[in-house]
């Protein structure tokens, strides 16, 4: 059987560890969608609902900091992360 790309892989690999990304939250208060800004932890695979998905955990910039786990397709990026040589 041959190994498939992941659901949501071919965004994953626009998408680094430190890049700096967005995504959008309903507030049901002003009836509109936030926008909310974070940094990429780390990037990787795990199986949710019987198939393999790329899964991007991520810290929020906004109050309170918070790590959360996003499907890596539902990320906007903002910035490129610094990459040391």
């Amino acid at each position: 059987m041959d190994k498939k790309e992941p659901f949501g892989g071919q965004a994953a690999k626009d998408i680094d560890p430190g890049d700096l990304v967005k995504w959008t939250k309903w507030n049901p208060d002003l009836e509109d969608w936030d926008e909310i800004i974070g940094i990429v932890i780390t990037i990787s695979e795990e199986i949710r609902g019987n198939r393999m998905v790329s899964i991007a955990k991520v810290v929020s910039l906004n109050n309170p900091l918070t790590e959360l786990d996003f499907f890596t397709m539902s990320l906007k990026l903002i910035s490129k992360g610094f990459k040391k040589y």
